[in-house]
């Protein structure tokens, strides 16, 4: 389920040490293509815009790094479209890296205009969100049973 790849690679965020910042999340999951293209979403996009210490890169093991910069890993194992991107990178290039993911994500490929949800990094509310989730996948399966 993509939901839980996407909670469950934030844990890995959040255990290596990434806890600041932000992530947009888009793609077909965001756009209900269940009800639109009568098929099931298979990943989720998100952009991470990550306050990374120097603290925490030095402590990256190779591990570490691969649930960072390996996007096919990333995708296979948890159902994301990973790109991250670190908020201490010079200004000039975090705007034109925000006007870039904008441009790819403000329309559907009709063309027809959406928005993109943004999140904070902060891990406080991902316990209730995996809770309310595996509730909600009890529930489907008792209406199936």
């Amino acid at each position: 389920m993509v939901l839980e790849g996407f909670l469950s690679h934030r844990a890995e965020l959040h255990r290596i040490g990434i806890t600041g910042g932000l992530q947009w999340l888009n793609g077909s999951f965001m756009e209900n293509v269940e009800l639109l293209e009568g098929r099931p979403p298979n990943d989720m996009d998100v952009v991470t815009f990550a306050d990374v210490s120097t603290a925490v890169q030095a402590a990256l093991t190779p591990d570490d790094i691969r649930i960072l910069t390996d996007n096919p890993w990333i995708k296979d194992n948890f159902k994301v479209d990973f790109y991250l991107t670190l908020l201490s990178d010079h200004p000039e290039a975090l705007i034109e890296l925000a006007a870039y993911w904008y441009s790819m994500w403000a329309h559907r490929r009709s063309q027809q205009w959406k928005g993109f949800l943004s999140v904070s990094l902060d891990p406080a509310f991902d316990q209730q969100a995996s809770d309310l989730l595996a509730v909600r996948k009890q529930e489907i399966q008792n209406e199936q049973n």
